[in-house]
Protein backbone atom coordinates (compact mmCIF):
# COMPACT_ATOMS: atom_id res chain seq x y z
CA UNK A 1 0.00 0.00 0.00
CA UNK A 2 1.65 3.28 -0.54
CA UNK A 3 1.63 5.74 2.19
CA UNK A 4 0.21 9.12 2.60
CA UNK A 5 2.64 12.06 2.74
CA UNK A 6 2.84 14.25 5.74
CA UNK A 7 4.89 17.51 5.51
CA UNK A 8 6.56 18.73 8.79
CA UNK A 9 6.11 23.05 8.99
CA UNK A 10 9.05 24.46 11.18
CA UNK A 11 8.06 27.91 13.31
CA UNK A 12 11.04 28.58 15.55
CA UNK A 13 11.95 31.17 13.48
CA UNK A 14 8.82 32.79 13.69
CA UNK A 15 6.38 31.10 16.36
CA UNK A 16 9.12 30.42 18.54
CA UNK A 17 10.73 33.56 18.66
CA UNK A 18 7.47 35.18 20.95
CA UNK A 19 9.41 32.73 23.73
CA UNK A 20 10.32 34.84 26.76
CA UNK A 21 13.78 35.13 26.96
CA UNK A 22 14.70 34.56 23.37
CA UNK A 23 15.60 37.07 20.61
CA UNK A 24 17.19 35.73 17.69
CA UNK A 25 19.63 37.83 15.79
CA UNK A 26 20.33 37.40 11.75
CA UNK A 27 23.03 35.23 12.92
CA UNK A 28 20.83 32.81 14.70
CA UNK A 29 18.43 32.74 12.20
CA UNK A 30 21.04 31.50 9.36
CA UNK A 31 22.28 28.89 12.17
CA UNK A 32 18.75 27.59 13.13
CA UNK A 33 17.75 27.18 8.88
CA UNK A 34 20.90 25.25 8.80
CA UNK A 35 20.11 22.85 11.52
CA UNK A 36 16.61 22.99 10.11
CA UNK A 37 18.46 21.28 6.56
CA UNK A 38 19.95 18.60 8.65
CA UNK A 39 17.02 17.72 9.72
CA UNK A 40 15.22 17.34 6.58
CA UNK A 41 11.38 19.67 7.98
CA UNK A 42 9.22 20.43 4.46
CA UNK A 43 8.72 24.10 5.35
CA UNK A 44 10.62 26.75 7.64
CA UNK A 45 8.79 29.83 8.40
CA UNK A 46 11.73 32.29 8.80
CA UNK A 47 9.81 35.36 10.30
CA UNK A 48 7.44 38.35 9.12
CA UNK A 49 8.60 41.09 6.81
CA UNK A 50 8.48 44.28 7.45
CA UNK A 51 7.86 43.95 11.10
CA UNK A 52 11.70 44.57 12.10
CA UNK A 53 15.09 45.36 11.32
CA UNK A 54 16.45 41.21 11.55
CA UNK A 55 13.93 39.74 9.05
CA UNK A 56 13.99 42.34 6.63
CA UNK A 57 17.70 41.27 6.65
CA UNK A 58 16.85 37.72 6.79
CA UNK A 59 14.19 37.79 3.94
CA UNK A 60 16.43 39.88 1.62
CA UNK A 61 18.04 36.54 0.16
CA UNK A 62 17.07 32.81 -0.46
CA UNK A 63 17.73 31.26 2.87
CA UNK A 64 17.11 27.53 2.61
CA UNK A 65 18.17 24.64 -0.37
CA UNK A 66 16.19 22.07 0.34
CA UNK A 67 12.83 23.45 2.34
CA UNK A 68 10.25 25.80 1.24
CA UNK A 69 11.35 29.31 2.67
CA UNK A 70 7.97 30.94 4.22
CA UNK A 71 7.29 34.28 5.56
CA UNK A 72 4.90 34.89 7.65
CA UNK A 73 2.19 38.01 7.97
CA UNK A 74 -1.30 39.26 8.15
CA UNK A 75 -4.18 39.00 6.02
CA UNK A 76 -4.60 42.32 4.21
CA UNK A 77 -6.29 45.61 6.57
CA UNK A 78 -10.14 46.55 5.12
CA UNK A 79 -9.92 49.72 3.48
CA UNK A 80 -7.24 48.88 1.38
CA UNK A 81 -6.47 46.68 -1.49
CA UNK A 82 -3.62 44.10 -0.66
CA UNK A 83 -1.90 46.21 -3.27
CA UNK A 84 -1.53 48.76 -0.93
CA UNK A 85 -1.11 46.68 2.30
CA UNK A 86 2.56 47.71 3.38
CA UNK A 87 2.74 44.11 5.62
CA UNK A 88 0.85 41.98 2.61
CA UNK A 89 3.54 43.61 0.05
CA UNK A 90 6.67 43.48 2.31
CA UNK A 91 5.84 39.56 2.32
CA UNK A 92 5.18 39.37 -1.65
CA UNK A 93 8.23 41.16 -2.14
CA UNK A 94 10.65 38.90 0.12
CA UNK A 95 12.50 36.16 -1.52
CA UNK A 96 10.50 33.56 0.25
CA UNK A 97 8.60 31.17 -1.98
CA UNK A 98 5.66 30.37 0.26
CA UNK A 99 3.74 33.35 2.01
CA UNK A 100 1.48 32.25 5.23
CA UNK A 101 -0.88 34.77 6.12
CA UNK A 102 -2.85 34.60 9.30
CA UNK A 103 -6.48 35.64 9.65
CA UNK A 104 -9.44 35.05 12.12
CA UNK A 105 -11.18 32.14 11.61
CA UNK A 106 -13.80 32.80 14.57
CA UNK A 107 -16.44 35.39 14.26
CA UNK A 108 -16.07 36.86 18.02
CA UNK A 109 -12.38 37.54 17.72
CA UNK A 110 -13.45 39.27 14.02
CA UNK A 111 -15.71 41.65 15.64
CA UNK A 112 -14.01 42.10 18.81
CA UNK A 113 -10.19 42.46 17.86
CA UNK A 114 -10.81 43.64 13.76
CA UNK A 115 -13.94 45.41 14.23
CA UNK A 116 -14.94 44.39 10.68
CA UNK A 117 -18.03 42.16 9.82
CA UNK A 118 -17.59 38.33 9.22
CA UNK A 119 -18.28 39.21 5.63
CA UNK A 120 -15.60 41.25 5.14
CA UNK A 121 -13.48 39.02 7.36
CA UNK A 122 -14.02 36.51 4.43
CA UNK A 123 -13.14 39.19 1.84
CA UNK A 124 -10.18 40.08 3.11
CA UNK A 125 -9.17 36.90 2.99
CA UNK A 126 -9.80 35.90 -0.21
CA UNK A 127 -8.18 38.92 -1.65
CA UNK A 128 -5.03 38.71 0.11
CA UNK A 129 -4.85 34.59 -0.95
CA UNK A 130 -5.32 35.62 -4.58
CA UNK A 131 -2.95 38.86 -4.45
CA UNK A 132 0.10 35.67 -2.74
CA UNK A 133 -0.86 33.49 -5.87
CA UNK A 134 -1.06 35.71 -8.37
CA UNK A 135 2.68 37.04 -6.95
CA UNK A 136 3.70 33.35 -7.69
CA UNK A 137 3.77 32.57 -3.95
CA UNK A 138 2.79 29.21 -2.26
CA UNK A 139 0.22 30.65 -0.11
CA UNK A 140 -0.82 29.17 3.68
CA UNK A 141 -3.69 30.73 5.76
CA UNK A 142 -3.53 29.66 9.40
CA UNK A 143 -6.47 29.72 10.94
CA UNK A 144 -6.44 31.74 13.96
CA UNK A 145 -8.65 30.85 16.74
CA UNK A 146 -10.16 28.42 14.97
CA UNK A 147 -10.98 25.52 17.51
CA UNK A 148 -12.63 27.94 19.56
CA UNK A 149 -14.31 29.35 16.83
CA UNK A 150 -15.99 26.37 15.29
CA UNK A 151 -17.09 25.31 19.09
CA UNK A 152 -18.44 28.68 18.75
CA UNK A 153 -20.15 29.35 15.24
CA UNK A 154 -19.34 25.79 13.30
CA UNK A 155 -20.83 27.37 10.39
CA UNK A 156 -18.79 30.15 10.10
CA UNK A 157 -15.44 28.46 10.86
CA UNK A 158 -15.99 25.99 8.06
CA UNK A 159 -16.57 28.91 5.87
CA UNK A 160 -13.44 30.47 6.32
CA UNK A 161 -11.65 27.39 5.89
CA UNK A 162 -13.72 26.67 2.41
CA UNK A 163 -12.85 30.37 1.50
CA UNK A 164 -9.25 30.13 1.84
CA UNK A 165 -8.84 26.79 -0.27
CA UNK A 166 -11.01 27.89 -3.04
CA UNK A 167 -8.89 31.55 -3.47
CA UNK A 168 -6.19 29.15 -3.96
CA UNK A 169 -4.45 28.62 -0.72
CA UNK A 170 -2.70 25.68 -0.46
CA UNK A 171 -2.77 24.83 3.02
CA UNK A 172 -5.16 26.00 5.43
CA UNK A 173 -3.70 25.71 8.84
CA UNK A 174 -6.28 24.89 11.85
CA UNK A 175 -4.99 27.05 14.90
CA UNK A 176 -5.60 25.84 18.07
CA UNK A 177 -4.59 29.15 19.07
CA UNK A 178 -4.51 29.84 22.94
CA UNK A 179 -3.89 25.51 23.39
CA UNK A 180 -7.43 24.53 25.07
CA UNK A 181 -8.30 22.30 22.77
CA UNK A 182 -8.54 18.09 23.60
CA UNK A 183 -7.33 15.20 21.60
CA UNK A 184 -10.79 14.07 21.19
CA UNK A 185 -12.16 17.50 20.28
CA UNK A 186 -9.86 17.78 17.88
CA UNK A 187 -10.13 14.64 15.96
CA UNK A 188 -13.99 15.15 15.49
CA UNK A 189 -13.38 18.76 14.36
CA UNK A 190 -10.97 17.82 11.82
CA UNK A 191 -13.46 15.29 10.71
CA UNK A 192 -16.13 18.08 10.38
CA UNK A 193 -14.13 20.21 8.02
CA UNK A 194 -13.20 17.49 5.74
CA UNK A 195 -16.35 18.10 4.75
CA UNK A 196 -15.19 21.12 3.23
CA UNK A 197 -11.84 20.82 2.37
CA UNK A 198 -9.41 17.86 1.52
CA UNK A 199 -7.20 16.37 4.08
CA UNK A 200 -4.15 16.68 1.91
CA UNK A 201 -4.74 21.00 1.79
CA UNK A 202 -5.23 20.68 5.65
CA UNK A 203 -2.37 21.50 8.64
CA UNK A 204 -2.51 21.16 12.26
CA UNK A 205 -0.75 24.36 14.16
CA UNK A 206 -1.19 23.76 18.04
CA UNK A 207 -0.30 24.76 21.27
CA UNK A 208 1.03 23.72 24.44
CA UNK A 209 -0.89 25.37 27.22
CA UNK A 210 -2.54 21.78 28.36
CA UNK A 211 0.39 19.74 27.96
CA UNK A 212 -0.93 17.87 24.96
CA UNK A 213 0.20 20.20 21.47
CA UNK A 214 2.10 16.80 20.63
CA UNK A 215 -1.38 14.59 21.24
CA UNK A 216 -3.53 17.16 19.51
CA UNK A 217 -1.22 17.39 16.37
CA UNK A 218 -0.99 12.88 16.26
CA UNK A 219 -4.97 13.42 16.41
CA UNK A 220 -5.30 16.18 13.78
CA UNK A 221 -3.34 13.61 11.61
CA UNK A 222 -4.91 10.27 12.36
CA UNK A 223 -8.50 12.39 11.36
CA UNK A 224 -7.05 13.51 7.97
CA UNK A 225 -4.81 16.81 7.83
CA UNK A 226 -1.35 15.86 6.26
CA UNK A 227 0.59 18.79 7.13
CA UNK A 228 2.22 19.49 11.23
CA UNK A 229 3.34 23.19 12.43
CA UNK A 230 6.19 23.23 15.26
CA UNK A 231 8.97 24.32 16.46
CA UNK A 232 12.42 22.81 17.21
CA UNK A 233 11.92 21.47 21.26
CA UNK A 234 8.71 23.01 21.25
CA UNK A 235 9.62 26.63 22.11
CA UNK A 236 6.94 29.31 21.61
CA UNK A 237 4.68 31.48 23.80
CA UNK A 238 3.06 30.64 27.04
CA UNK A 239 3.72 26.94 27.14
CA UNK A 240 5.06 26.75 23.67
CA UNK A 241 4.21 24.81 20.40
CA UNK A 242 3.81 21.35 19.25
CA UNK A 243 7.65 19.98 19.30
CA UNK A 244 9.04 18.56 16.36
CA UNK A 245 11.91 17.05 18.13
CA UNK A 246 9.00 14.87 19.71
CA UNK A 247 6.84 14.26 16.95
CA UNK A 248 9.38 13.47 14.45
CA UNK A 249 10.27 10.41 15.70
CA UNK A 250 6.78 9.32 16.51
CA UNK A 251 5.97 9.63 13.36
CA UNK A 252 9.01 7.62 11.91
CA UNK A 253 8.72 4.83 14.59
CA UNK A 254 5.58 4.02 15.88
CA UNK A 255 3.70 1.62 13.02
CA UNK A 256 0.49 3.58 13.80
CA UNK A 257 2.31 6.32 12.13
CA UNK A 258 5.00 4.76 10.23
CA UNK A 259 2.92 2.39 8.36
CA UNK A 260 0.34 4.56 7.08
CA UNK A 261 2.29 7.85 6.29
CA UNK A 262 6.09 8.82 5.29
CA UNK A 263 7.62 12.08 5.60
CA UNK A 264 10.70 14.11 4.12
CA UNK A 265 13.04 12.57 6.69
CA UNK A 266 14.65 9.33 6.27
CA UNK A 267 16.57 7.30 8.85
CA UNK A 268 19.71 8.78 8.46
CA UNK A 269 18.15 12.37 8.77
CA UNK A 270 16.19 10.87 12.31
CA UNK A 271 19.34 9.76 13.78
CA UNK A 272 21.02 13.37 13.74
CA UNK A 273 17.73 14.56 15.65
CA UNK A 274 19.19 14.44 19.19
CA UNK A 275 22.78 16.45 18.26
CA UNK A 276 20.23 18.86 16.48
CA UNK A 277 17.72 19.39 19.59
CA UNK A 278 21.43 19.73 21.82
CA UNK A 279 22.87 21.96 19.15
CA UNK A 280 19.92 24.46 18.98
CA UNK A 281 20.11 24.45 22.70
CA UNK A 282 23.44 25.31 22.87
CA UNK A 283 22.52 28.28 20.53
CA UNK A 284 19.68 29.49 22.49
CA UNK A 285 22.75 29.36 25.84
CA UNK A 286 20.45 26.88 27.77
CA UNK A 287 20.70 23.45 29.35
CA UNK A 288 18.81 20.88 27.60
CA UNK A 289 16.00 18.91 29.03
CA UNK A 290 17.49 15.60 30.40
CA UNK A 291 14.17 13.77 30.48
CA UNK A 292 12.62 15.34 27.29
CA UNK A 293 11.26 12.60 25.24
CA UNK A 294 13.98 10.59 22.71
CA UNK A 295 16.52 13.24 23.21
CA UNK A 296 16.93 13.95 26.25
CA UNK A 297 20.46 12.78 28.38
CA UNK A 298 18.11 10.48 30.81
CA UNK A 299 15.80 8.81 27.93
CA UNK A 300 17.56 5.76 27.91
CA UNK A 301 19.14 6.33 31.42
CA UNK A 302 18.56 3.40 33.61
CA UNK A 303 20.20 2.88 37.27
CA UNK A 304 21.77 -0.05 38.17
CA UNK A 305 19.63 -3.15 39.67
CA UNK A 306 17.03 -5.16 37.96
CA UNK A 307 16.20 -2.87 35.26
CA UNK A 308 19.84 -3.09 34.22
CA UNK A 309 20.03 -6.29 34.29
CA UNK A 310 16.81 -6.81 32.15
CA UNK A 311 17.98 -4.60 29.62
CA UNK A 312 21.25 -6.75 28.88
CA UNK A 313 18.76 -9.46 28.50
CA UNK A 314 15.96 -7.47 26.11
CA UNK A 315 16.46 -4.06 25.85
CA UNK A 316 13.18 -3.34 24.48
CA UNK A 317 11.94 -4.17 28.03
CA UNK A 318 12.43 -0.58 29.39
CA UNK A 319 12.87 1.11 26.04
CA UNK A 320 10.21 1.74 23.41
CA UNK A 321 12.67 2.63 20.53
CA UNK A 322 16.73 1.74 20.17
CA UNK A 323 18.30 4.86 21.61
CA UNK A 324 20.36 4.72 18.32
CA UNK A 325 17.83 5.35 15.65
CA UNK A 326 17.07 8.79 17.52
CA UNK A 327 21.45 9.41 17.90
CA UNK A 328 21.05 8.97 21.68
CA UNK A 329 22.42 5.99 23.74
CA UNK A 330 21.73 4.03 26.27
CA UNK A 331 23.34 5.27 29.92
CA UNK A 332 23.95 2.46 32.06
CA UNK A 333 26.79 0.48 33.12
CA UNK A 334 26.08 -2.56 31.15
CA UNK A 335 27.36 -1.87 28.15
CA UNK A 336 29.68 1.18 26.05
CA UNK A 337 28.37 0.08 22.68
CA UNK A 338 25.71 2.91 22.23
CA UNK A 339 28.57 5.41 22.63
CA UNK A 340 30.87 4.00 20.50
CA UNK A 341 28.00 3.90 17.53
CA UNK A 342 27.64 7.60 18.37
CA UNK A 343 30.90 8.57 18.12
CA UNK A 344 31.45 6.45 14.48
CA UNK A 345 28.57 8.24 13.02
CA UNK A 346 29.95 11.40 14.25
CA UNK A 347 33.76 10.44 12.95
CA UNK A 348 32.14 9.90 10.06
CA UNK A 349 30.90 13.18 9.04
CA UNK A 350 34.29 14.10 9.01
CA UNK A 351 35.86 11.10 7.05
CA UNK A 352 37.36 9.58 10.21
CA UNK A 353 36.66 5.44 9.84
CA UNK A 354 37.12 3.55 13.01
CA UNK A 355 36.01 0.15 13.74
CA UNK A 356 34.00 -0.70 17.00
CA UNK A 357 37.32 -2.80 18.33
CA UNK A 358 39.45 -0.19 17.62
CA UNK A 359 41.50 0.63 20.89
CA UNK A 360 41.65 4.49 19.68
CA UNK A 361 38.05 4.83 19.73
CA UNK A 362 37.69 3.53 23.29
CA UNK A 363 40.35 5.77 24.43
CA UNK A 364 38.44 8.71 22.67
CA UNK A 365 34.97 8.04 23.87
CA UNK A 366 36.32 7.94 27.62
CA UNK A 367 37.72 11.63 26.59
CA UNK A 368 34.75 12.76 25.04
CA UNK A 369 33.07 11.47 28.22
CA UNK A 370 35.52 13.15 30.73
CA UNK A 371 35.36 16.16 29.30
CA UNK A 372 31.53 16.39 29.35
CA UNK A 373 31.87 15.97 32.96
CA UNK A 374 34.05 18.96 33.15
CA UNK A 375 31.58 21.20 31.15
CA UNK A 376 32.10 20.08 27.66
CA UNK A 377 29.34 19.63 25.06
CA UNK A 378 30.21 18.47 21.87
CA UNK A 379 26.99 18.67 20.02
CA UNK A 380 26.97 21.99 19.31
CA UNK A 381 30.19 22.16 18.66
CA UNK A 382 31.38 20.17 15.80
CA UNK A 383 34.61 21.85 14.72
CA UNK A 384 35.96 21.46 18.51
CA UNK A 385 34.79 17.33 18.09
CA UNK A 386 37.16 17.23 14.96
CA UNK A 387 40.00 18.96 16.75
CA UNK A 388 39.41 16.40 19.85
CA UNK A 389 39.32 13.57 17.63
CA UNK A 390 42.12 14.29 15.85
CA UNK A 391 44.16 14.39 18.80
CA UNK A 392 42.95 11.73 20.47
CA UNK A 393 43.48 9.82 17.56
CA UNK A 394 47.52 11.10 16.68
CA UNK A 395 46.46 13.16 13.65
CA UNK A 396 45.94 16.42 14.70
CA UNK A 397 48.80 18.62 12.98
CA UNK A 398 50.46 21.47 15.62
CA UNK A 399 50.46 24.37 13.49
CA UNK A 400 51.92 27.12 15.89
CA UNK A 401 51.95 26.81 20.01
CA UNK A 402 50.61 29.52 21.91
CA UNK A 403 53.38 30.31 24.26
CA UNK A 404 51.21 32.69 26.78
CA UNK A 405 48.99 35.27 26.33
CA UNK A 406 48.04 38.76 28.16
CA UNK A 407 44.68 40.59 28.37
CA UNK A 408 43.71 43.96 30.65
CA UNK A 409 41.09 45.72 31.11
CA UNK A 410 41.59 49.58 31.86
CA UNK A 411 39.22 51.95 32.88
CA UNK A 412 40.35 55.74 32.65
CA UNK A 413 39.51 59.47 32.29
CA UNK A 414 40.52 60.84 28.62
CA UNK A 415 40.92 63.60 28.02
CA UNK A 416 37.61 65.41 28.07
CA UNK A 417 37.03 63.87 31.42
CA UNK A 418 35.54 61.33 29.87
CA UNK A 419 35.19 57.76 31.57
CA UNK A 420 36.31 54.95 28.77
CA UNK A 421 37.83 51.19 29.18
CA UNK A 422 40.66 50.43 27.04
CA UNK A 423 41.71 46.80 26.94
CA UNK A 424 44.61 45.22 25.32
CA UNK A 425 45.57 42.05 24.55
CA UNK A 426 49.54 40.23 24.15
CA UNK A 427 50.01 37.11 22.39
CA UNK A 428 53.10 35.52 22.51
CA UNK A 429 53.07 32.28 19.54
CA UNK A 430 55.92 29.89 18.03
CA UNK A 431 55.63 29.30 14.55
CA UNK A 432 58.01 26.32 13.24
CA UNK A 433 60.50 27.74 16.13
CA UNK A 434 60.13 31.25 15.29
CA UNK A 435 58.66 33.32 18.38
CA UNK A 436 55.99 35.71 17.79
CA UNK A 437 54.48 38.67 19.58
CA UNK A 438 51.17 40.16 18.70
CA UNK A 439 49.65 43.25 20.76
CA UNK A 440 46.03 44.82 19.62
CA UNK A 441 43.15 46.64 21.64
CA UNK A 442 39.61 45.82 20.67
CA UNK A 443 36.13 46.15 22.55
CA UNK A 444 36.74 43.66 25.05
CA UNK A 445 39.22 41.19 26.03
CA UNK A 446 38.26 38.35 23.90
CA UNK A 447 37.73 40.57 20.77
CA UNK A 448 41.62 41.77 21.53
CA UNK A 449 42.79 38.08 21.89
CA UNK A 450 41.15 37.44 18.76
CA UNK A 451 42.71 40.47 16.98
CA UNK A 452 46.15 39.56 18.82
CA UNK A 453 46.33 35.95 18.00
CA UNK A 454 45.47 36.72 14.06
CA UNK A 455 47.43 39.58 13.73
CA UNK A 456 50.93 37.72 13.09
CA UNK A 457 50.62 33.82 12.23
CA UNK A 458 53.50 33.65 10.22
CA UNK A 459 53.21 31.10 7.12
CA UNK A 460 49.69 30.74 8.33
CA UNK A 461 48.63 34.33 8.52
CA UNK A 462 47.24 34.27 4.51
CA UNK A 463 45.38 30.84 5.31
CA UNK A 464 43.12 33.33 8.24
CA UNK A 465 42.96 36.29 6.64
CA UNK A 466 39.14 35.48 5.70
CA UNK A 467 38.58 34.22 9.02
CA UNK A 468 36.12 35.94 11.35
CA UNK A 469 34.46 35.12 14.63
CA UNK A 470 30.29 36.07 14.37
CA UNK A 471 28.85 34.98 17.44
CA UNK A 472 29.88 34.57 21.09
CA UNK A 473 27.84 32.95 24.02
CA UNK A 474 28.95 32.42 27.33
CA UNK A 475 26.89 30.34 29.84
CA UNK A 476 27.50 29.74 33.48
CA UNK A 477 27.67 26.14 34.33
CA UNK A 478 27.51 26.56 38.50
CA UNK A 479 26.97 29.07 40.64
CA UNK A 480 29.15 31.83 42.46
CA UNK A 481 31.48 34.48 41.13
CA UNK A 482 34.24 31.50 40.38
CA UNK A 483 31.76 29.02 38.44
CA UNK A 484 33.32 26.91 35.80
CA UNK A 485 32.19 28.79 32.12
CA UNK A 486 31.62 27.20 28.72
CA UNK A 487 32.18 29.67 26.05
CA UNK A 488 30.64 28.80 22.60
CA UNK A 489 31.93 30.85 19.27
CA UNK A 490 30.83 30.63 15.63
CA UNK A 491 32.93 31.66 12.82
CA UNK A 492 33.04 31.66 9.29
CA UNK A 493 35.44 32.44 6.61
CA UNK A 494 35.31 33.46 2.93
CA UNK A 495 33.51 30.55 1.33
CA UNK A 496 30.44 31.10 3.53
CA UNK A 497 30.93 27.93 5.84
CA UNK A 498 30.50 27.99 9.63
CA UNK A 499 31.42 26.17 12.72
CA UNK A 500 31.63 26.14 16.33
CA UNK A 501 33.99 25.71 18.82
CA UNK A 502 34.44 25.62 22.65
CA UNK A 503 36.00 26.53 25.74
CA UNK A 504 35.46 25.69 29.47
CA UNK A 505 37.48 27.00 32.16
CA UNK A 506 36.53 29.01 35.90
CA UNK A 507 38.19 31.80 33.67
CA UNK A 508 35.89 33.00 31.37
CA UNK A 509 39.12 34.87 29.31
CA UNK A 510 41.07 31.11 29.66
CA UNK A 511 37.51 29.62 28.14
CA UNK A 512 37.38 32.39 25.60
CA UNK A 513 40.70 32.35 24.51
CA UNK A 514 40.85 28.05 23.81
CA UNK A 515 37.57 28.68 22.04
CA UNK A 516 39.11 31.10 19.81
CA UNK A 517 42.15 28.96 19.49
CA UNK A 518 40.57 25.84 18.14
CA UNK A 519 38.62 28.10 15.59
CA UNK A 520 41.74 29.03 14.10
CA UNK A 521 43.28 25.53 14.20
CA UNK A 522 40.09 24.58 12.57
CA UNK A 523 40.56 26.57 10.19
CA UNK A 524 43.29 25.74 9.19
CA UNK A 525 42.71 21.95 8.72
CA UNK A 526 39.63 23.11 6.83
CA UNK A 527 42.34 25.17 4.24
CA UNK A 528 44.80 21.70 4.30
CA UNK A 529 41.43 19.51 3.27
CA UNK A 530 42.00 17.49 6.83
CA UNK A 531 38.87 19.06 8.54
CA UNK A 532 36.32 17.33 6.75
Amino acid sequence: MSKDRLYLFDTTLRDGAQTAGIEFSLEDKIAVVRLLEELGVDYIEGGYPGANVVDDAFFSEPRTKRATFTAFGMTKRSGRSAGNDPGVQAILNSKASAACFVGKAWDHQVKLALGVSPEENLKNLAETVAAGVAAGKQVLIDCEHFFDGYKANPAYALKFVETAIKAGARWAVLCDTNGGAMPSEVEAIVGAVLMVAPGDKLGIHAHDDTGQAVANSLAAVRAGVRQIQGTLNGIGERCGNANLVTLIPTLLLKPVFADAFETGIGPDRLSEITRVSRAFDDLLNRASDRQAPYVGASAFATKAGIHASALAKDPATYEHVPPESVGNERSVMVSQQAGKSNLQTALKRHGIVLEKDDPRLERLLRTVKEREARGYSYDGAEASFVILARDVLGTLPEFFEVESYRASVERRHNAKGQAVNVTEAVVKIVVDGERLMSVAEGNGPVNALDLAMRKDLGKFSAEIADLELVDFKVRILDGGTGAVTRVLVESRDGTGERWYTIGVSANIIDASFEALYESITYKLLKTRGTAA
